[in-house]
């Protein structure tokens, strides 16, 4: 990502900062671009361009209020229904259709990757720096992180045992993809992830919550047939290896509060909104 890029997606997390801790009284645009030191003018562009949408509508998305208002109901859901009668199952189901799961072999998750050949690179996206690493069968971590050398270190702690080069490669490529504004000529992605049965059933229920849509733990533990279990479906979700490609970020409190993100609460927000703004949500 240039050096541009990260001081306006900064900006722009600091804004959304402040709208949350002062969503009640409801600051109007030239409070919160004072807030970024920029001109209420630089200040709507800059967000405009970044989310594909105006400040107003992104912050109507994102608040607190209007997750507790989706999600109101007899039954505790998902939007995913909603995501269909609201007329934008095409880009809701993304990653239905081109995200899938091998599961590493049991040699495999026991053995800390041995015997795996591990390429990996860094990249920008609209919420940060990150890394992405890759197998030959598909994409086994990526997350967000600022400092290249901890990246690095955390990625030989998951595969202790692994093989790691430096490598930009076709799979990594086609997943770094998903950031672009055109989703027509999107290859399928490949996810060869280590984890318990438990998890890979819970990483891929998150998959099937449409773009644009929430859910909660109590939902993703009914739908992998332990309704009981919300408290380790929540665990699960914090082990997510692959960031906004298993997207648990969409996952909320019951309550409509957004709640915690491995990767910041902020970047949570942003990635919420940012989804709902291009499943063209009606809001």
């Amino acid at each position: 990502m240039k050096e541009q890029d990260c001081i306006n997606y900064k900006r722009i997390a600091e804004a959304i900062d402040y709208i949350k801790a002062n969503f009640k009284q409801q600051p109007n645009l030239d409070e919160v671009a004072e807030k970024v030191h920029l001109s209420s003018f630089h200040f709507q562009r800059l967000f405009t361009e970044w989310a594909g949408t105006s400040p107003k509508k992104f912050l109507q998305y994102i608040s607190v209020q209007h997750a507790k208002k989706l999600l109101k109901g007899e039954h505790e859901v998902t939007l995913f229904d909603t995501a269909h009668e609201t007329g934008f199952s095409g880009a809701s189901r993304l990653h239905d259709l081109f995200i899938n799961i091998e599961g590493m072999t049991p040699f495999e998750y026991k053995n800390g990757g041995m015997d795996l050949s591990i390429n990996y690179s860094f990249s920008g996206s609209p919420f940060g720096n990150l890394i992405v690493a890759s197998t030959s069968k598909g994409i086994c971590h990526m997350a967000f992180e600022d400092n290249e050398e901890k990246a690095i270190r955390d990625l030989e702690l998951r595969f202790p045992n692994a093989s790691f080069q430096f490598k930009l490669d076709l799979i990594q490529q086609n997943a770094l993809s998903i950031f672009q504004n055109d989703w027509s000529e999107l290859s399928e992605i490949k996810l060869h992830l280590k984890g318990t049965d438990f998890q890979l059933k819970v990483w891929e229920a998150l998959l099937k919550i449409p773009m644009g849509g929430l859910s909660t733990y109590g939902s993703i533990a009914g739908k992998i047939g332990k309704p009981t279990a919300s408290r380790a479906v929540g665990t699960a979700i914090g082990s997510n290896p692959v960031a906004f490609l298993i997207p648990c970020h969409r996952v909320i409190q019951s309550t409509g509060i957004f709640g915690g993100y491995m990767w910041g609460n902020t970047r949570k927000t942003a990635m919420i909104g940012w989804e709902g703004v291009k499943a063209n949500v009606d809001i």
